[in-house]
């Protein structure tokens, strides 16, 4: 009697630890904290609210439909999300649910499926303006992406007091892929105007929620893969004669991206100097030639790097690292991840991506064979905030970015003890 109550008290334990581990799984929500996690990857004081804009930037060179040296000009679409503090009503939760797909609408064999996941934030809150205007960071996702593909860190980003505005770059997210030409010519293009929407949006005169919350003047960019070779070109970085040329070849002959190479007139003209830094992860096209010596000169304003020593996609002995190695005339820091490949700033894969049948790229496009996403995110967290509350906000956070070069000789600042560990953060001055 006493081995069957012994057996059915197990059996029962057994069962409240299954439900509950399910429900600690269920519940975790995208940059939520690991118990590793380190310091700075905390939210900051500031509830978050979110919403979604649609912009339109008028004719814009349609170098899909550009023919025989013919420009054809559109009315260029951009969809952005934002989040900001805000106030929240104590009957509301700061949960929000996010659509996105799996799949690529320019790949017959990986149909578009959506699905839905949360985050932690309120749709259409009211802005919290009492501590206002924040500094604003504009972030690009890569080829292909989507506006919610950073929202660990979007959110995150935004309870520490900043205006975070994420863009949907047409003709290069899941669902409206299209020829990588695009991508190429449009990255720099759609950040520096969502950078002067939003000065106009959050100026005091604006009737929009934007109004008086928008600190343009004092901006970061932050792009992954693709959006980290636009972010790196629209804060200076000029594009070389092989990249133009390489540009002309896929277009049949287009010259456009000549504005944005390094010694153009156009190009010198467009810099901007509200600008103050940049976070590029794994960006992508130093391998394939896309800056050289001087056009990494063009580099001036402090630099976050973040990259994987095993990127197949963007390179990194030959690639990240050289670009790293080139900005010269940069403050410059570069967190490499090591054994880790291109995906070290997504989301983790969602569960739909381990639907059995699906291509092995749905998952593979979130994750990282010898790391766990979530581990990653809140590394990102701790060092993006360390990082621009140093540039933007002038905060005391640089003990957490002067540390030794291998995380393996002495637990890094802000790290709980023996979990700083595969890491390397490099720093070089102009």
């Amino acid at each position: 009697m006493k081995k069957k109550t012994f057996l059915l008290s197990l059996l029962v334990f057994a069962q409240c630890f299954l439900v509950d581990s399910t429900y600690a799984q269920t519940n975790f929500v995208n940059g939520d904290l690991l118990p590793d996690a380190p310091e700075l990857s905390a939210r900051g004081k500031y509830n978050i609210g979110v919403q979604t804009l649609k912009l339109v930037n008028n004719n814009q060179l349609d170098v899909l439909h550009s023919k025989n040296g013919k420009d054809s000009l559109y009315n260029r679409p951009l969809t952005v999300e934002i989040w900001y503090p805000a106030i929240i009503p104590s009957d509301k939760q700061q949960l929000v649910e996010y659509d996105q797909v799996l799949g690529s609408s320019n790949d017959p064999k990986r149909p578009l499926i959506p699905f839905k996941f949360m985050g932690r934030a309120l749709r259409n809150a009211q802005a919290d303006k009492t501590e206002g205007p924040y500094p604003l960071l504009i972030v690009s996702h890569g080829y292909l992406g989507s506006r919610y593909l950073l929202t660990y860190l979007t959110e995150n980003l935004a309870s520490k007091g900043y205006i975070v505005v994420a863009i949907d770059h047409t003709e290069s997210t899941f669902s409206d892929a299209a020829s990588f030409a695009s991508t190429l010519l449009n990255r720099s293009l759609d950040d520096l105007f969502v950078l002067n929407e939003m000065a106009r949006l959050g100026n005091k005169e604006s009737k929009t929620f934007l109004s008086g919350l928008v600190n343009a003047n004092n901006t970061a960019l932050i792009g992954y893969s693709m959006g980290g070779y636009g972010a790196l070109n629209a804060a200076g970085a000029g594009y070389s004669a092989q990249a133009v040329k390489f540009f002309g070849q896929m277009t049949g002959g287009s010259k456009a991206l000549e504005k944005r190479m390094s010694g153009n007139a156009a190009f010198s003209a467009s810099l901007d100097p509200r600008i103050k830094a940049v976070v590029a992860f794994a960006p992508w096209g130093m391998e394939r030639g896309v800056w050289d010596a001087e056009g990494l000169k063009g580099l001036t304003v402090p630099t976050f790097f973040v990259a994987g020593s095993q990127d197949d996609i963007s390179g990194y002995e030959k690639g990240i690292k050289a670009i790293y190695d080139g900005a010269i005339n940069a403050d410059r820091y570069m967190l490499t991840y090591i054994n880790a490949r291109h995906n070290v700033a997504p989301n983790p894969p969602p569960t739909e991506s381990i639907t059995p049948g699906l291509p092995l790229d749905e998952y593979l496009r979130y994750a990282e064979p010898a790391w766990n996403e979530r581990r990653i995110n809140n590394i990102n967290q701790h060092f993006v905030t360390a990082f621009l509350g140093v540039q933007l906000k002038g905060l005391d956070y640089k003990k957490y970015l002067e540390l030794k070069e291998n995380s393996n000789e002495a637990t890094w600042t802000g790290f709980k003890p023996r979990t700083s560990v595969g890491l390397e953060l490099r720093h070089a001055k102009p």
